[in-house]
């Protein structure tokens, strides 16, 4: 039986965990160290930390509590926000991070994900791109936490990165973000049948039926943050992980 990464994604503001809706609406979920614990007891397969001010505030994410956090941790984890030279990356894989994710330096400087790639190896660098529809309802990537139009196009901007070294890219839909709606399936079939590399879905999971579709859209891994902390019709906070073990994946 095989099942693909399901991956639970926390992002870090000021000082505590949140969860957005179309990366705004920030509510409030609880404290990182104590989610991490909880997910160490319901043995996730991985874990993902974003810090999602650490880009406009001109910063990387707290090199102390990674380090805080790979002391705790059981899972492999990654690690994400406003990375953007080597001695970052140097000093976040040395606190316990397996992988760094960058995002807005590395789309609008290719290079860096080269330099980093070559220093570090690829399976060590993951590309978050984040995209949603322009007036024309043309797929453009975005950064800055969604405030920046790029103005490029999402499968060109996903072929460069892929073509700069990294070991895999996470597709993040900002339309999509907090909706627990599903995933943007066509996007994901889309950019997947044109990498070679893996592609993480992240945006809209609300269901084991969405991860599966994810999945079935050609996804390597499902990541998702509403999913793993939400219940109920009323989103009460419960940091959770389904067994997803018993669901056959083979199919496609």
């Amino acid at each position: 039986m095989f099942r693909p990464r399901i991956i639970p994604v926390l992002l870090l503001h000021k000082n505590g965990l949140v969860k957005t809706t179309k990366f705004g609406a920030h509510k409030y979920v609880g404290d990182p160290m104590n989610a991490v614990r909880i997910f160490n007891n319901l043995k996730v397969d991985e874990l993902v930390l974003l810090d999602i001010d650490a880009t406009t505030e001109n910063r990387s994410i707290s090199i102390d509590l990674v380090k805080e956090i790979g002391e705790e941790a059981n899972m492999p984890f990654s690690v994400g926000g406003g990375i953007r030279d080597i001695e970052t990356i140097s000093k976040l894989t040395t606190a316990g991070a397996e992988r760094v994710i960058l995002s807005s330096y590395a789309i609008e400087n290719l290079e860096f994900v080269k330099k980093a790639a070559d220093q570090f190896g690829s399976s060590t660098i993951s590309v978050c791109v984040d995209y949603k529809n322009n007036r024309w309802r043309k797929q453009n990537v975005y950064t800055r936490s969604g405030k920046y139009n790029t103005g490029k196009d999402l499968e060109s901007v996903a072929i460069d990165i892929q073509n700069s070294g990294a070991g895999e890219i996470i597709l993040q839909s900002i339309e999509k973000d907090g909706t627990m709606a599903g995933y943007d399936l066509d996007m994901i079939k889309k950019i997947s049948g044109s990498l070679s590399i893996p592609l993480i879905a992240l945006g809209g999971a609300g269901s084991i039926s969405d991860i599966e579709a994810g999945y079935r859209a050609f996804a390597t891994g499902l990541a998702a943050g509403s999913f793993f902390v939400f219940t109920g019709k009323y989103r009460g906070i419960l940091i959770q992980y389904p067994t997803i073990k018993v669901y056959d994946f083979n199919e496609r």
